[in-house]
Parts: structure tokens; C-alpha cells; sequence
């Protein structure tokens, strides 16, 4: 994480652990490896080391909006899911649900960061924000939501993308003008 900025642009030090991320299109995430918003457009399997009894915090982020050089929406959440038992992410509570990579036209490559944090207790809220809507997903700042709920960085992992044909899809899915 530090070769690609990560450290210190969205967390001050690498998790010990890597996350083990795997996309129903048989698409790995390896640590920085590309991948296109085609092979990540459907939600992942997630997996940690959990302790049982634990509960569990994962965070999705692209700190690269709209690109990399100029990321004024640092950072868009693509995926909030907290009080998760161990790591069953499906028992967690869904605050933001999933969206893939939609990197805009001629932006480059952008980092797409998953972050499983260990929560000091369990998080109430009952905000959502759907798949279908942009609303509520920008400057979302990792930092702040670890020091609001005393969160612990536990694993992590990242990979990179940029645009594909698929993104024009998912940008009118969630109401983007068109252009």
C-alpha cells in the first residue's frame, strides 16, 4: 500500500493483514493488481482472519475522484458494511451498498481500497444509501470515520481500474447525466 500512496494519503500505516477479495467473475484483487470495472461490476466474496465474537467494520473507497491528479471527491465510498459478525459480511449491516469501478473516460488509473476495520462496539445508524444513487458517496474521509467509532485497522487490500465500456452502464444506473 505505500508504493501506490495509500499510506499516507488515506490511513498513516499499512494493515497487518491482507483481506482476501474475490469477484463472481473470478477476478482476484492482489494487492495493486489491475483489473477492469467489467470484472468488478458485481459484489465480492470479502474474508479476513476475524476473532470470533468480533464485530467487524468493511469499508470500500476510491480516494481517486475524479482522477488521481485532481481527487476533489476523495474519497467516493463504493461500499459501507458495519456490525459484521466475524467476517460474514452478509450478517453485517449494509450502510452503503455495493457499486463497482466506474473510473471516468481518459482519468487514468484509479486505487480501490478495501478496509476491514475491528469495532469497539457495536455502530448505530440507520443511514442508507442505495446502489442506485450518488448521493451521500463523496469525500468520504477514511480517517474520520476510524477516529468517530475508535475503529482498528485490521486488513486491507486494493486493485486498480480504469475505464471500460462497462462504466457508461453503471454511471446511467446511478443517474449520471449523459453526455
Amino acid at each position: 500500500m505505500d508504493k501506490n500512496g495509500i499510506i499516507p494519503d488515506i490511513i498513516d500505516a499499512a494493515p497487518k493483514e491482507r483481506a482476501q477479495i474475490k469477484y463472481p467473475s473470478g477476478a482476484v484483487v492482489e494487492l495493486g493488481n489491475e483489473l477492469t470495472p467489467t470484472q468488478v461490476k458485481d459484489q465480492p466474496e470479502v474474508t479476513w482472519n476475524a476473532e470470533s465474537g468480533v464485530l467487524y467494520t468493511l469499508l470500500m473507497v476510491d480516494p481517486d475522484a475524479p482522477s488521481r491528479q485532481d481527487p476533489k471527491y476523495r474519497e467516493v465510498c463504493h461500499w459501507l458494511v458495519i456490525n459484521i459478525p466475524g467476517d460474514k459480511v452478509a450478517k453485517g449491516q449494509t450502510v452503503v451498498e455495493f457499486v463497482g469501478s466506474g473510473p471516468p473516460e481518459g482519468t487514468g488509473l484509479h486505487r480501490y481500497i478495501f478496509f476491514v476495520f475491528k469495532q469497539a462496539e457495536k455502530i448505530t445508524t440507520d443511514k442508507f444509501i442505495s446502489k442506485t444513487t450518488r448521493e451521500g458517496r463523496f469525500n468520504v474521509k477514511t480517517r474520520d470515520y476510524i477516529g468517530k467509532y475508535n475503529l482498528t485497522t485490521v486488513a486491507g487490500n486494493y486493485y486498480q481500474a480504469q475505464y471500460d465500456d462497462y462504466v457508461r452502464i453503471l454511471h446511467e444506473q446511478m443517474g449520471a447525466q449523459k453526455k
